[in-house]
Order: C-alpha cells, then structure tokens, then sequence
C-alpha cells in the first residue's frame, strides 16, 4: 500500500530561507582558492539550524572534522595539500540536527544528507514567482529546504515521528571541489549518526538511484630539464611529450567508456613561446561503478602509460628537436594518485527499495541510466543500512554547476511531499514490523 500522498508546499518562511542561503557564499576553499574570502558555511549552517527547531529538530554536532579524522582511508591529494593551512577545516564545518530522542536506535532512524557547501561562481538570489535562481538553487540549497519542508509534513500526520520514530539531517560542508566528503560526510558516518534508512539529496528527477560511483584521478608528471628557444633539442619537451600521451591515452581508454566516465584533462607545461618546457602534467579522472572496474581501470591505464612511452621513443628518437625527449622518455615520465581507492555504492537493500517504490510511491532509477559520484559512497560499508540517492531536478537541466542554476518551486514541493511520503510510510512500516515480531 502506497503512504497517502501528503502536500508539502513550501512556505514563504520556506522561501526566505531559500533566498538567504543562496546568497550565502559557501563554496570552499579548494573551489574558489586559499587566497579567497573565507566561506560563511556556518553561517547559512546556523540559519538552517534555526529553520529546522521551529519543526523540533535539534543541533547535536555543528563542528569541523578532526586532523585525526583524515589520518586514515583514501584522500584526495588537494585535501591533504590544503590540510597545511590551519583554517581549512575550522572554515567548513558541518551540522547534524536530530528529530527524536539520542537513544533511538538506528533501525528506527532515517538519515538524509544533504551539503551545503557549493562550486564557485555566486549568483545573486531570486524568485521569479516559479523558479529559484542562483548558486545551489538545485544543488543543493533547494533539496536542504524542500527537505524540512517534508519532514514539518509528515510531522503533522505522524506523531510518531520524533517520538518513537527519529530523523537525522546531516547538513555537510566538503561535497564539491573534489573533496568527496571525506571531512564532511564521512567523519558523520564514522561517529554513527546513520539510520536503517539513509537518503542523499542530489538532483535524480525524484526518483531513487541505489548505486554511486567513485573516481580516481592519476596525474601523468614529466621532469625534465629546460631549454632555451634557440637550442630547443637541448632539453627535454614535455609539451610534445604529454601531448603525444594524450593523444595516445585518449585511444587506449576509449574502450573502457562503456564502463566508466575517462576524462584526459589538465595538460600543463607552461605559457611562453620561447621557452621549451622540460616539465609538466596530464590529469585524467575516471569514474567507476565498482572495486572490480577500479582495479581493470587502473591496469589499463599503467599498461597504456607504458605503451604509448615506447610508442613515443619509436617515432622521435634521433631526432633533432625531441631526440633527447626520447631517449630520456621512460626516467623523466611518473604516474601519480591524486584520488585512489575511493569505495562505490551499490546497494542491495530489498526491504528499503520496497519501501521506497511500493510504500513511498517513488520510482527507481532506471537498471540502464548510468549513476554519478557523491558522498553516498561513504555508505558502503555501513551493514544494516539502506543507502540512496535522491532529490529534485537534473544536474544538467537545471544548469548545476552552470551559469543560470535554478530549481522550480514545484520541483521543491514534489520532493517535499516525496520526503513526506517515504517518513509516513517508514513509521507506518516500523510498527507493522514490531507487531509481526511480537510473540
């Protein structure tokens, strides 16, 4: 049986606090530079917060990650980089706000997790009356608000909640940037605050998405020696040397698109004409679906690397201009991990996706329709849990992490009242749950 299909219009207190955040620059540090204004993520945190106690949810942590909190398990390199500055955990905390008693247990929890922080680019705030303008409008502002909305609905028609049943909301920093929330979410996850239900908001046009995907990100470094444009066969051309990788890379691993997201990015030696540049880099970033693709992935790219190094001696060497390049290729030229071991989402729960699609009304994403990275991951290894994605809009239509972001206010109201219905038909499945396991 389907929960009761529950309005959940936003209000204009709704609205205003929409419009605040929105104008709130929460962008971090690793999106808009170290050099940039300080984010005021605690800020638009606080002003959630007090949005949230007037439905009776709580503060129980509003604080950064921990040093120890990353001493351990994957990090991206820019995190670790960034970690030297001593205020680039204190600058982005994060917030978790609780609905029900510290003592309920997990099994009769239900977690969202929805971020806070944004890409860089602000955009001034505005409502034209049907649509939400400006940066994290869609992503994911909008879902945040439309999130509170759902639960002061199913409130209203389940006293339960809060009571017998609680709510868990973690309102993160470090979900853009590259960050993949290792201090944000994944400190939270670590201290336990999950639920039998655990719901990530990101745009998913309303439906539910079980699977998120991880990327790894290897760096392809040439150092070598300069030289002057008047003797450029003197040094090492790493200019000639990446771009031949690129191209060669960019072959190799186009097979592998049908099971992964390969982007050969960041070619950087230098800016001048007259300068031959004996150092510089290749980015690329390659999404996976899971541990088994991961590890494919990654010795293809190894076994591609080596390939096209020796494809680039066979065609300059003992030449006049590159002759050097190429008989130095293999020592000069070093694969690094930006971003490596990441886990995947690939959740299995068939009591949650019932729930979900049968009790809640809210349909599936489709089995074909690729999945895309976000904090769920940290979610993988948590037993006993189920683990989605979902949210409003599409990253693409609506222009997330684009000039032009916005979210509509329908959109909002159709995910309140689906975070309305999921909360109605969990509480209604605890107590049939508890009464079939009773004696």
């Amino acid at each position: 049986m389907t929960a009761h299909a529950v309005p959940a219009p936003l209000t204009s207190g709704d609205r205003d606090l929409l419009l605040r955040l929105i104008d709130l620059p929460t962008a971090g540090p690793l999106e808009t530079g170290a050099d940039a204004p300080p984010s005021r993520l605690a800020e638009a945190q606080d002003a959630y917060g007090r949005h949230a106690a007037a439905i009776g949810l709580r503060v129980v942590r509003h604080a950064p990650a921990e040093p120890a909190d990353l001493a351990s398990g994957p990090v991206p390199a820019p995190v670790r980089e960034a970690m030297a500055c001593p205020r680039f955990l204190a600058d982005q905390p994060s917030l978790v706000l609780r609905l029900g008693p510290d003592d309920l247990p997990a099994a009769r929890t239900v977690m969202f997790n929805v971020h806070l922080d944004t890409v860089a680019g602000l955009r001034p705030a505005r409502f034209d009356g049907e649509r939400f303008h400006g940066r994290g409008a869609i992503d994911a502002k909008g879902p945040a608000v439309a999130l509170l909305a759902g639960i002061r609905a199913a409130r209203s028609h389940r006293p339960a909640l809060g009571r017998d049943i609680g709510v868990l909301v973690q309102a993160v920093a470090g979900e853009e940037g590259g960050a993949m929330g290792v201090f944000g979410t994944r400190p939270l996850v670590q201290r336990g605050f999950t639920g039998r239900l655990n719901i990530f908001c990101e745009p998913t046009g309303g439906r539910f998405l079980p699977r998120s995907t991880a990327a790894m990100t290897a760096r392809i470094v040439v150092d070598g020696s300069d030289a002057i444009d008047d003797r450029p066969g003197g040094g090492h051309n790493a200019s000639v040397l990446l771009g031949f990788l690129a191209q060669h890379l960019g072959r190799a691993l186009d097979p592998a698109a049908s099971e992964a997201a390969v982007c050969v990015a960041g070619l950087h030696t230098g800016t001048r004409h007259n300068k031959v540049y004996g150092g510089g880099s290749l980015l690329l970033n390659i999404g996976y679906a899971s541990p088994a693709a991961a590890h494919r992935l990654e010795q293809l790219l190894r076994d591609a690397l080596d390939e096209g190094l020796k494809e680039f001696v066979s065609a300059f060497a003992g030449t006049a201009l590159f002759g050097r390049t190429a008989a130095d290729a293999a020592a000069i030229t070093r694969l690094e991990w930006h971003k490596h071991g990441l886990p995947v989402l690939d959740d299995r729960d068939a009591w949650g996706h019932a729930l979900l699609r049968d009790r809640a009304g809210i349909p599936p994403w489709p089995a074909g329709e690729p999945a895309f990275t976000c904090d769920a991951i940290w979610m993988a290894q948590v037993p006993g849990a189920c683990t989605v994605v979902l949210g409003p809009g599409d990253l693409a239509a609506n222009n997330a992490h684009a000039s032009g972001e916005f979210a509509s206010a329908a959109e909002l109201a159709d995910f309140a009242a689906a975070v309305s219905r999921l909360l109605i038909a969990f509480t209604d499945t605890a107590f049939t749950d508890e009464r079939n396991r009773s004696p």
